[in-house]
C-alpha cells in the first residue's frame, strides 16, 4: 500500500503541472490520501461484518453486501477520521468547521445521522448554505471519505467473490452507492464502473444506462471534449443522467479514478449545462 500511495502522489504532482486550475483540489486529495493510508492501517476489520452465507443470495437479488441504514455499526473510527479530515478544511477556511467538530464531539450533532443523510443523498437546501458552499462541498466529500477505509476492508475480503458473482446492477455491489466515473478496459472495450465510496470496480454493459437500466441504443449517447478521446461522458436521454468514462488503452496507462474524478470536473459542468444530472 505504501508503494501505491507513493506512486499515486507522484501522479498527482504530475497532474498539478498539467492541470494548474485543479491544483488546489489535487492538494486536498493528497492530504486525504495520506490520512486515508494512516486510517486504513489501523481500521478494525469488523466495522461492516459480512455474513458469508448470504453473499450468493444477495448478489443474485441485487442487494449490496452492506446496507448502511441497517445494523448498529461501530462508527468510532470513521468519526475520528472525519474529525481529522475537517482539519484539512479548517486550514483553508479558518473557523468554518470548528463548531461542527465541537458539536460532534459533545454529542450535539448525531454523526450517524449526518452519514446517512450524506450517503443517501439528503442534501441541505442550497439557499441555506449561502456563501459556505465550498466548505459544505468539502464536508460532503469528507463524509463519503470517512467510510472509505472501512469499506475497503470489505472489498479486500470479498471483492473477488463479488466479481465472480456476475453482478449486473449499475450501483455498487459492496455498498450500494451510484458511480460517478468508470473506465473502458481490455481489448474488447469492456466498461467498468467505479465506486468512490469503497474503491471497487465492476463490469457493466456498454449499451445500458447504469441508473435507469435503459438499453435502447437510440436514447443512449456520449460526448467528448477538445478532441481528447481518452475522456467522454455517457448520457441517457431517458432518465437524463450521465457518467464520466476514461479510456487509457491507447496510452497503456493505469488511471487512478480518484484522481480522474477530480481532474474531469469540467465534464460534470458541461453535462449539467446540457441538462443531465
Amino acid at each position: 500500500m505504501a508503494k501505491m500511495l507513493k506512486d499515486t502522489l507522484k501522479t498527482i504532482e504530475s497532474y498539478k503541472t498539467q492541470n494548474p486550475h485543479y491544483e488546489e483540489l489535487l492538494a486536498i486529495l493528497e492530504e486525504i490520501l495520506i490520512l486515508r493510508e494512516e486510517y486504513r492501517r489501523k481500521m478494525p476489520a469488523s466495522i461492516f461484518p459480512v455474513d458469508e452465507r448470504l453473499i450468493s443470495s444477495k448478489m443474485e437479488g441485487g442487494l449490496p453486501l452492506i446496507d448502511l441504514s441497517q445494523g448498529d455499526y461501530d462508527l468510532t473510527q470513521p468519526q475520528a477520521y472525519f474529525l481529522d479530515l475537517l482539519h484539512i478544511a479548517e486550514k483553508r477556511a479558518p473557523g468554518e468547521t470548528k463548531e461542527l467538530a465541537r458539536k460532534i464531539m459533545e454529542g450535539e450533532e448525531d454523526f450517524k445521522e449526518m452519514l446517512l443523510s450524506a450517503f443517501y443523498g439528503e442534501q441541505e437546501d442550497e439557499e441555506e448554505r449561502g456563501e459556505e458552499d465550498e466548505t459544505f462541498d468539502l464536508i460532503d466529500l469528507f463524509l463519503e471519505e470517512c467510510l472509505r477505509p472501512a469499506f475497503e476492508k470489505v472489498v479486500t475480503g470479498y471483492g473477488a467473490v463479488v466479481l465472480k458473482s456476475k453482478w449486473s446492477e449499475g450501483y455498487c455491489p459492496v455498498c450500494g452507492k451510484e458511480p460517478k466515473i468508470g473506465e473502458i478496459k481490455e481489448e474488447e472495450g469492456a466498461r467498468y464502473l467505479f465506486c468512490n465510496q469503497c474503491g471497487i470496480e465492476w463490469p457493466f454493459l456498454r449499451i445500458k444506462c447504469p441508473f435507469c437500466g435503459n438499453e435502447e441504443q437510440q436514447t443512449l449517447a456520449y460526448f467528448t471534449v477538445e478532441d481528447d478521446e481518452r475522456y467522454r461522458v455517457d448520457v441517457c436521454n431517458e432518465c437524463k443522467r450521465y457518467i464520466k468514462i476514461v479510456d487509457f488503452r491507447e496510452t497503456k496507462e493505469e488511471p487512478n479514478l480518484d484522481i480522474e474524478d477530480i481532474t474531469t470536473l469540467h465534464l460534470d459542468i458541461l453535462a449539467t449545462e446540457e441538462g443531465y444530472d
